[in-house]
């Protein structure tokens, strides 16, 4: 999500709304990939690892956008 869309700026609500949905998804994806990386056999572990750790930089990309978007409306 780009917090410079002109659409977040006109409706900083229907930009928060979007942004919250990203991180929560972002958060489901971790808890997908985390129990992956918990059910992985030897041979794909390492890689279900590295999808978690993934899920894990875009669930926080998603909380920054978050932070930038209350700041806006603060």
């Amino acid at each position: 999500m780009s917090v410079s869309n002109p659409v977040t700026h006109r409706f900083p609500a229907r930009g928060r709304a979007r942004g919250l949905d990203a991180w929560r998804e972002a958060e489901d994806l971790v808890k997908i990939r985390w129990r992956a990386f918990l059910e992985a056999d030897d041979e794909t572990r390492s890689p279900a690892f590295a999808s978690y750790v993934a899920a894990l930089d875009a669930e926080e990309a998603a909380a920054a956008d978050m932070a930038v978007l209350s700041q806006m409306a603060a």
